[in-house]
């Protein structure tokens, strides 16, 4: 509890509430990682804990008796989730932050989104959207997909195959883009466990191994026309109506990394008051350059977490300003994972040489880390993203700081 109240980014009684049963799950948590890890086993124990917490329904709207979790709640339940298992964390993130995302855009069709919402309360139902493909990569890198829909009676064939379908293992529907042959456009697809899905279990990495992330398979699947996300020609909603979080959602990517590091902060930050080589008379942390060190990860740490809780806060509390703010949402991602990398990095040189044994949780946190590299928005987009708005404020001779 002393971490609650030590925290500045938890403001008041509903976040106090949010942030202590994400440490008590992260607690539970811990204590699974590192065999979950080394077997590449989804933790399927974690996802029962989430259900029984209610922690599956934070971001479904009150309407449908969920608690309608903001932005900012929702990084600080992702942020200190992490500090127990990366891997669930990010996986449940996916789940979250897509039923975030689905309140906002309200472009499901009305009886569908309410059967929905009301599943996630009153059986811990999840979703994940899948969308990347062997062929085509990250969605956010353009390309398209490879999975196709072919109108037949009454609704929709899907074949295709999709790469890093976290949470696959626990799913029982999802969303899939594919493109609509007939009319030369991506569409969005609400699909049900059943015939033609099958999951080819590929997922075998370096890090995030626990996120059931394998292949999934589409083979023939029927989707019916109500269930088609996006709408279709003629019927008055067109694919991405709606209001758009521009990238918001996407946060909880940086919370659960800046969570990992956390983790190894308190890991190295420990180990450093606690050991006392015979060669000194007191413990390492007294040492200038252990002192430097810690100092480096309170740096990074604080930048960071500052940078993203203020961002998530601005979004949640100026709808109309989030089109202008995605340079801002990459930002925050961008120097979340990177700061997190440096972070266990320095923990890991605190610890010395036995942070490298896999009886310590610091090696896999080290690994953990580095698939921030890989989510999106990736680094590039968005320094690219942030010359050209620096770029034409100058041709308009903006002040960006005003």
């Amino acid at each position: 509890m002393n971490s609650i109240q030590s925290d500045p980014f938890v403001r008041n009684g509903r976040e106090k509430g949010i942030a202590a049963r994400s440490d008590r799950l992260a607690a539970l948590f811990a204590e699974r990682a590192a065999l979950h890890d080394r077997e590449g086993s989804f933790p399927f124990e974690n996802f029962e804990d989430l259900r029984e917490a209610g922690y599956l329904a934070l971001t479904v709207p009150q309407t449908f008796g969920g608690e309608e979790a903001s932005l900012y709640e929702m990084l600080l339940a992702q942020e200190r989730l992490a500090k127990g298992d990366g891997s669930t964390a990010l996986a449940v993130g996916w789940h979250v932050s897509q039923v975030l995302q689905m309140r906002i855009k309200q472009s499901w069709p009305p009886k569908l989104y309410a059967d929905f919402c009301r599943s996630v309360v009153e059986r811990g139902a999840m979703i994940n959207q899948f969308a990347s493909e062997p062929s085509t990569g990250s969605p956010s890198r353009g390309g398209r997909p490879q999975t196709s829909a072919t109108k037949t009676g009454g609704g929709y064939l899907l074949t295709g195959r999709k790469t890093f379908s976290s949470l696959i293992p626990v799913l029982d529907q999802f969303t899939v883009t594919a493109f609509v042959e007939d009319e030369e456009r991506i569409g969005t697809f609400f699909v049900r466990k059943g015939p033609g899905v099958g999951i080819d279990e590929t997922w075998d990495t370096l890090g995030m191994r626990g996120t059931g992330s394998h292949d999934l398979l589409l083979d023939g699947v029927f989707v019916p026309a109500e269930e088609r996300i996006d709408g279709n020609e003629g019927d008055g909603q067109d694919a991405g109506e709606g209001m758009s979080d521009h990238g918001g959602a996407l946060l909880h990517i940086p919370a659960c990394y800046l969570g990992i590091a956390w983790a190894a902060r308190d890991f190295a930050v420990r180990f450093a008051a606690d050991y006392r080589p015979s060669s000194l008379p007191g413990p390492i942390a007294e040492l200038p350059h252990i002192q430097q060190k810690i100092g480096e990860m309170e740096q990074e740490r604080i930048t960071a977490r500052t940078l993203l809780y203020s961002v998530a806060d601005r979004w949640d509390r100026l709808p109309e300003e989030r089109a202008s703010m995605r340079p801002e949402l990459g930002l925050a991602k961008t120097v979340a994972t990177n700061a997190a990398i440096r972070i266990v990095d320095l923990a890991m040189r605190i610890v010395g040489g036995s942070s490298l044994s896999r009886s310590l949780p610091l090696e896999r946190m080290y690994r953990d880390v580095r698939a921030g590299l890989h989510n999106p928005p990736m680094d590039d987009s968005v320094i690219a993203m942030l010359a050209r708005r620096a770029v034409e404020a100058c041709r308009k001779g903006t002040n960006l700081a005003e």
